[in-house]
């Protein structure tokens, strides 16, 4: 097509824009994509996989079309495009040089990537953390890596740039990868409410509540599946390899026909798998035995590997059984893991862990749907001693009290009503600092407002805690995800997200953060610094050294200066520790060059 020629030829000479903002048609692929190609200079490759022959209506002539390619405008991709094309000086589109260059990038880079499911034997086998391994793995190697999980059930969750709400786990193993997240490697994620209903969150946002048998029998079938087939191949198709997690059990026999998070995924993806299990939970062995042969034989047949995981000791002890566990599944072990505390995020309140300081002692109260208990890794810099407690009693030696997030205001409040937390939280006022963040932060006030919990027209009204002037009504069902940076206290830098519905009027409180606004700046959060005490919508809050400081230094046990870590630092060394671990005790050839394909 002359045309197309002509449009490659004005590109080649102008030197390869990069992205272009302001076309109409961008973003045409996908969010961050390279527009630096708008017309393929390779164009027509005939490559099976990037695009197929089609009849045109114009002409009624088979004509080759590449609409669906992505290739070209993944970054790393066109990248290397624009230095082999600029390095061997080529400015016409009928060079003959192109076809070896694109031979070149075919040979570097994988067209569609290659996809690794990592299932678990039972629920905290160490998924989580053998994917997030597999992704700092790869990307240390320089190919494009995305972690992928189907569907997630957590309460602790993350916001991305573009206001996407994801699991933190998949957040975790996006930094691993070095990549950008977006809603793509998390696309379902169910938030639990109480009474067996949670919150489906479909691509980033809200979409409805289910129960258990509504959830596999309505939403699974159909717009579950398609939202798992539609997010892999977006992923498969601007990365080299997809790490993909699988939840609970792929030998759940129950609803196995239904399954769109372990097998069912892996199928889409037609990835190879390797079970992980936990050693600690006692007889490995037979979990892992006992897995593999629940499932279908064409599914077994997937599995490629085993890895036992959280061995203390010496792991030669293993080495019997190891060696007759293979011979009866006719599956490698690929690796034995050690136990490694490397304090990276948690995924759930399983993961939910006191911190053994020796400094100021942190109270942060156990709410049954606790939310973003991620927001208090970051203490562990200051030394603090922070505790999840559940009885009001072991508030009272305590430096500060934290109400956490939650995913039931008044659910949780009402639990803390009948524990008899509001009695003591009062008569700690103005003796210790008391911090409410998010859900926690909306308990702390006089009273919350939810119209739209009862028909008629009387609104449903909850008496909160009453430590704060405040008051929140929950008007919409519109969910608030963003992130922010702006100002602690003092002017130290604040960054963090907010993730939460209902709006809070503080009734003449000063504010607690300046979070900038477009070109501006917004009031956020409450402070009452004679009473000691703080109120936010802001989750990672404690992440940099200014509110640390603040929070701390009120309870007269922290720093004064700001001067500190920042806590994203401490989790890319654990990162990096993980990555090292992991290469030292998997047969890393079997596992990556075996399963995945040889290296480059």
């Amino acid at each position: 097509m002359q045309w197309v020629k002509e449009e490659v030829r004005d590109e080649l000479k102008s030197g390869h824009r990069g992205p272009d903002e302001s076309c109409q048609y961008h973003p045409c692929h996908f969010d961050g994509q390279d527009c630096s190609w708008c017309f393929c200079p390779f164009y027509p490759c005939h490559r099976p996989e990037l695009g197929a022959t089609v009849v045109s209506k114009r002409s009624g002539e088979p004509v080759w079309s590449c609409v669906d390619c992505e290739f070209l405008h993944r970054q790393d991709v066109s990248r290397a495009a624009r230095e082999l094309i600029r390095g061997e000086g080529i400015e016409d589109p009928d060079d003959p040089r192109l076809a070896g260059i694109f031979d070149e990038l075919i040979a570097r880079f994988n067209t569609r990537a290659k996809a690794l499911m990592v299932l678990g034997a039972t629920s905290d086998a160490g998924k989580s953390i053998v994917a997030t391994a597999l992704c700092r793995v790869l990307s240390d190697m320089g190919y494009a890596v995305a972690p992928f999980k189907s569907q997630n059930m957590s309460l602790n969750s993350f916001v991305t740039h573009g206001g996407d709400e994801i699991s933190r786990a998949q957040h975790l193993q996006a930094l691993a990868a070095r990549m950008e997240p977006d809603h793509h490697v998390n696309p379902i994620l169910l938030k639990p409410k109480g009474d067996a209903v949670s919150q489906v969150v479909v691509e980033g946002r809200p979409y409805a509540d289910h129960d258990v048998r509504s959830y596999y029998e309505e939403f699974v079938p159909g717009e579950g599946t398609a939202v798992m087939r539609r997010n892999i191949e977006y992923l498969m198709r601007k990365n080299d390899y997809v790490v993909m997690e699988g939840a609970g059990s792929p030998a759940e026999i129950n609803i196995y026909h239904c399954d769109i998070a372990n097998m069912g995924a892996a199928k889409a993806a037609g990835a190879d798998c390797i079970l992980v299990v936990n050693i600690e939970k006692g007889g490995a062995f037979a979990y892992a035995y006992g897995t593999i042969m629940l499932m279908p034989e064409e599914d077994r047949s997937m599995v490629k590997g085993i890895l036992i995981n959280n061995m203390r000791g010496d792991a030669s002890c293993l080495d019997e059984g190891i060696k007759e566990l293979e011979g009866r599944l006719g599956v490698p072990v690929l690796g034995v893991l050690p136990h490694l505390d490397l304090k990276l995020p948690k995924e759930d309140s399983l993961g939910c862990r006191d911190i053994d300081g020796e400094g100021a002692v942190v109270a942060v109260i156990r709410l049954p749907r606790l939310s973003n208990f991620t927001d208090f890794d970051a203490l562990e810099l200051e030394g603090a001693n922070v505790r999840f407690v559940d009885d009001p009693a072991e508030l009272s030696d305590a430096d500060m009290a934290v109400i956490p997030g939650s995913k039931n205001t008044i659910g949780d409040l009402e639990w803390l009503k009948g524990k008899g937390f509001p009695e003591k939280l009062r008569e700690l006022k103005g003796k210790v600092p008391i911090l409410g963040i998010c859900g926690g932060y909306q308990m702390m006030g006089d009273r919350i407002d939810d119209p739209l919990a009862v028909e008629g027209p009387a609104p449903s009204s909850t008496e909160g805690i009453g430590l704060l002037r405040l008051s929140t009504v929950f008007d919409s069902r519109e969910k608030s995800t963003v992130q922010v940076e702006g100002e602690a206290p003092g002017g130290g830098r604040l960054r963090g997200y907010e993730i939460h519905m209902g709006r809070s009027d503080r009734h003449g409180h000063a504010p607690l953060f300046r979070l900038k606004n477009g070109d501006g700046w917004r009031d956020e959060g409450c402070l009452d610094e004679e009473m000691m005490l703080m109120g936010s919508y802001v989750h990672g809050l404690f992440d940099l050294p200014a509110f640390r400081a603040f929070a701390l230094s009120m309870a007269g046990k922290g720093p004064k200066d700001g001067e500190g870590d920042d806590h994203d630092d401490s989790v890319e060394e654990g990162l990096d520790r993980l990555a090292e671990a992991f290469r030292a005790a998997v047969d890393e050839d079997a596992l990556l060059g075996g399963m995945l394909g040889a290296l480059r």
